[in-house]
């Protein structure tokens, strides 16, 4: 049977390759692990054909796989579970569209290289807390082919970058639009959770797959044993390392990270909306297990005045074209770093001779920005750098970066600050409905032959 563990590394694919809200489809949290596997009946003897796109076929095994990827996201979210049949429908649809989006992107040329697979494979291990040769180990422990995750990782970026590519044209976010949006939050009844941005730490005692009653008592007991203690004012963080069963809390205290609401459980966003910074949660139940939940910080993104964390950095941009494929653009700024450390070259310098964007001519400087400014990707980078520490290179949608990151400071939002948060959550709106209606003219092109429906 499928580990606790596959279901976090294959549920952070999607978040690795950065795709759009709309193209996740179910989301997960690679952090809050379960200690849980869905229930499976196995393969059949004898797999077969359910569908077949463009002469591609797609398996029963393919649909099982992916349902059973699902199941166990939706139990580590505490959400219910749709009817196994209304189920197998909607992934055998998705894999559908799936399949048809990596045909067009080989039609047309997009390709990966192995140092972004690395890359995303890195960030999967980062975010369960485990260095890359741990994550290996694990699935190989687990049965899991190294190869065919990383396969489906490259999937995945594969599919990012097409869309990438056919959506940023299709979209522009004018002035009327902030304006209309700013409008739409002041008169309406709630807020948007995409501008809620939350810091939560996390305890999960973890009940067992086909748990007895006096184990989900046991483990009821525990977590309420916890609370107790939390609220009496121990430190949550080591009560969260020392007793929490999700994913990497024994190196992460249990803090999940600061992510917007959007982002996150809505269980966890419904027990804290009443609260405030360091309330914490009453025991909660989910499939996974019970939970307590502290709030670390809370504040309202899209709001002037609200006080966050901006990041003053510099970057060297290389585009990959026919004369420099991405492997050497990798290659290359690593070794702009490597001079940049050893005191033989000047990072600015090197910004100004050969980075390949608008930032060039000012050394590479990006000035202070706020949280949200940049792809997540770039972002990420930043938040794990100290002031004066240059990233390894990193890919996003627009090339290949060094990153320095040079000062921090919190700072109030003023009204401009607030308009650039406001464009470019809207941008993201647009890129969401942007791309289903692209993802269904790729699926109405395509030839799509059912067969025997997935069991």
């Amino acid at each position: 049977m499928t580990s606790r563990f596959l279901a976090l590394a294959l549920a952070a694919a999607a978040l690795a390759a950065g795709l759009p809200a709309a193209a996740q489809g179910l989301r997960a949290t690679p952090q809050l692990g379960t200690g849980r596997a869905a229930p499976d009946s196995g393969p059949r003897a004898a797999d077969y054909i359910v569908a077949v796109v463009n002469s591609e076929p797609i398996t029963n095994n393919e649909v099982r796989t992916r349902m059973l990827r699902y199941e166990q996201q939706l139990a580590q979210q505490g959400s219910a579970l749709p009817p196994r049949g209304q189920l197998a429908r909607e992934v055998l649809e998705r894999l559908i569209t799936e399949k048809a989006q990596l045909q067009v992107a080989r039609e047309t040329g997009v390709r990966v290289d192995e140092g972004l697979v690395d890359q995303a494979e890195q960030n999967i291990a980062r975010q369960n807390g485990i260095g890359v040769a741990e994550l290996r180990r694990r699935m190989q422990t687990d049965g899991i082919d190294v190869a065919q995750f990383r396969d489906d990782l490259r999937n995945q970026i594969l599919l990012q970058r097409l869309r990438d590519r056919e959506l940023e044209q299709r979209v522009k976010v004018t002035d009327l639009d902030v304006e209309q949006y700013l409008r739409d939050q002041e008169q309406g009844a709630t807020a948007d959770p995409a501008l809620t941005e939350l810091n939560l730490a996390h305890i999960l005692v973890a009940v067992p797959e086909n748990a007895t009653p006096a184990q989900v008592a046991q483990a009821e007991a525990k977590a309420r044993q916890l609370l107790q203690r939390a609220r009496a004012g121990e430190d949550f963080s080591r009560l969260a390392r020392e007793n929490s069963d999700a994913a990497g809390a024994a190196q992460n205290s249990g803090v999940i990270g600061v992510r917007t609401a959007d982002r996150l459980p809505p269980l966890f966003v419904d027990a804290t909306r009443d609260l405030q910074t360091g309330g914490v949660t009453d025991v909660m139940r989910s499939a996974a297990g019970f939970h307590i939940v502290k709030v670390l910080e809370k504040r309202r993104l899209g709001s002037a005045g609200v006080t966050v964390t901006q990041s003053h950095a510099r970057h060297i941009l290389l585009r990959p074209s026919a004369q420099l494929s991405e492997a050497a653009a990798r290659q290359k700024l690593a070794e702009f770093k490597k001079r940049v450390e050893a005191g033989q070259a000047d990072f600015a310098q090197l910004a100004r001779e050969n980075s390949q964007d608008a930032s060039a001519r000012s050394g590479g400087d990006l000035g202070w920005s706020s949280p949200g400014m940049f792809v997540p990707e770039f972002e990420e980078a930043i938040n794990a750098l100290q002031p004066g520490q240059i990233a390894d290179p990193i890919v996003s949608r627009f090339g290949v970066h060094l990153i320095q990151l040079l000062e921090r400071r919190d700072s109030k939002l003023g009204p401009r600050e607030q308009r650039e948060v406001v464009r470019n959550l809207v941008r993201e709106r647009k890129l969401d409905e942007a791309y289903v209606r692209w993802a269904q003219e790729v699926r109405g092109r395509a030839y799509v032959e059912y067969r025997e429906p997935p069991q």
